[in-house]
């Protein structure tokens, strides 16, 4: 399996490159896309269709091809997979609930492979992340692998969206299922971020919605707790100025902490909205800003699961928080960097609103604030 990647500010540009890539022979069979909202990924989609290149796309909130981090560009990867070996799911969530489409893509996987890997890109399902894992495992298996996240739209909050050949859709679910008899795919989920403080409960929620942390009014406790203000002269601020610094760390027995971005707040009854389930009686704790550490540690994640798991790659994909990118700064194009260079091998990816994948010590689950980095290699 060979991959390659590519990326571009235009149009024109990204479809010279396509033909450049393919140039010397290589035929792609399959075109992973992952482009800002403010390109024509339209044409850029009949252009790998006239291909006959199947796609797995996504808007973004930012792109980036190895360590070079891009905004409002388009950055794909081409491969020449065997069509036997992969089948892509697109499912409109107006058709049906978002658990039951996800639960179909589990039992569609089951049916074509004996060992399947799912890939998965959904479109503005933030509130539906724990409900995408819970359907491919309902559908599936406890046993299910998944990766994948959340497409953004360039921080708008307005309506991200996913692609295929044939279909978009602002609330798809799109499914890239793979053949695990004939391609290893691995991958982990990790963050890096150090707890602060003293655990706290989460003492009235619903969904994704916290009202209220050891019984106070929840902006006013992390306000209070962190010692800041927060302007609310517009939508993005509370993600910009608190839920990319201070995300919330789940607490579970046995289990890493999950993380949760906070991505509104109700100024009326001071309520966080977060990017994922908070469930009431939840034990929290803040989280420090990123250093140098943070970094590190996932580094050395990847390597425990190069040296454990798969030594080679042919490809790879990285899922990574917008929130670690805002936090983060230019002290991401490092991590990106530094994971590349584990595998050394192509790498495509993308700042989400949300990502699916395990960590070390965990299950298969909906993260944020998080990296989830897949490695893809033909057997």
């Amino acid at each position: 399996m060979i991959s390659k990647t590519i990326k571009a500010h235009s149009t024109e540009a990204i479809i010279a490159k396509i033909e450049n890539a393919m140039s010397d022979g290589f035929k792609p069979t399959l075109a992973i896309v992952f482009s800002s909202i403010i390109q024509d990924w339209k044409t850029i989609r009949n252009v790998l269709g006239e291909k006959e290149i199947a796609i797995f796309g996504s808007t973004t909130s930012g792109e980036f091809i190895d360590g070079d981090i891009e905004e409002g560009s388009v950055a794909i990867m081409l491969i020449n997979i065997n069509p036997e070996h992969f089948k892509l799911m697109f499912y409109e969530t107006a058709d049906q609930s978002t658990y039951e489409n996800a639960k179909q893509l589990g039992i569609e996987g089951k049916s074509t492979f004996k060992n399947p890997a799912f890939l998965v890109l959904s479109g503005w399902l933030t509130e539906d992340g724990e409900n995408i894992v819970d359907g491919l495992i309902e559908g599936f298996g406890n046993e299910v692998t998944i990766f994948g996240g959340m497409a953004g739209d360039d921080l708008k909050l307005e309506g991200p969206l996913v692609f295929d050949s044939k279909n978009e859709s602002t609330h798809g679910l799109l499914g890239l299922i793979l053949n695990q008899d004939k391609i290893d795919v691995k991958g982990i989920a990790t963050c890096g971020w150090k707890p602060i403080g003293t655990s706290k409960t989460i003492t009235k929620s619903e969904g994704n919605i916290v009202y209220t942390i050891d019984d106070k009014p929840a902006l006013d406790v992390i306000m209070k707790y962190l010692g800041t203000e927060v302007d609310f002269s517009g939508d993005k601020e509370i993600v910009t100025q608190i839920g990319a610094y201070y995300p919330l760390q789940m607490e579970r027995e046995g289990s890493v902490p999950v993380m949760r971005t906070a991505m509104f707040a109700n100024q009326q009854d001071r309520s966080l909205i977060c990017a994922g389930h908070v469930p009431q009686g939840s034990k929290i704790k803040f989280s420090l800003p990123p250093d140098f550490d943070v970094i590190e540690k996932v580094v050395d994640e990847c390597n425990e699961l190069r040296n454990q798991h798969i030594e080679q790659a042919d490809a790879l994909i990285m899922f990574s928080c917008i929130s670690r990118h805002l936090s983060f700064g230019l002290l991401l194009s490092e991590e990106i960097e530094k994971v590349q260079q584990v595998w050394d091998a192509p790498m495509l990816g993308f700042f989400t609103y949300g990502e699916f994948g395990k960590s070390q010590t965990g299950k298969h689950e909906f993260h944020n604030n998080t990296c989830c980095v897949v490695a893809l290699k033909e057997k």
